[in-house]
């Protein structure tokens, strides 16, 4: 079951390949075709802005694969690695 703990699992981890990479959020958001505020609330492990109203971050396949293919490595590496 998805929940809050392995959300910010999977956004710790992206946070550590996206600074071993040396790369901004801004420009890591750029390249894998997702918004700079969809990136921070996935290394947040939250769905939304809004303190009251945060589940935990969802991302589509797309997204992760997106973020994976910038960073180089695989969805597979990176889900592995969040232990998910």
């Amino acid at each position: 079951m998805w929940d809050d703990k392995k959300a910010k699992q999977l956004g710790s981890v992206l946070q550590d390949l996206r600074h071993a990479r040396g790369l901004s959020q801004e420009s890591l958001a750029y390249q894998a075709g997702i918004t700079k505020n969809q990136l921070q609330l996935i290394e947040a492990g939250r769905s939304t802005g809004r303190k009251g109203e945060a589940g935990p971050s969802n991302p589509r396949m797309a997204t992760l694969s997106g973020l994976a293919d910038v960073l180089g490595t695989s969805v597979a590496d990176i889900l592995a690695e969040s232990r998910i």
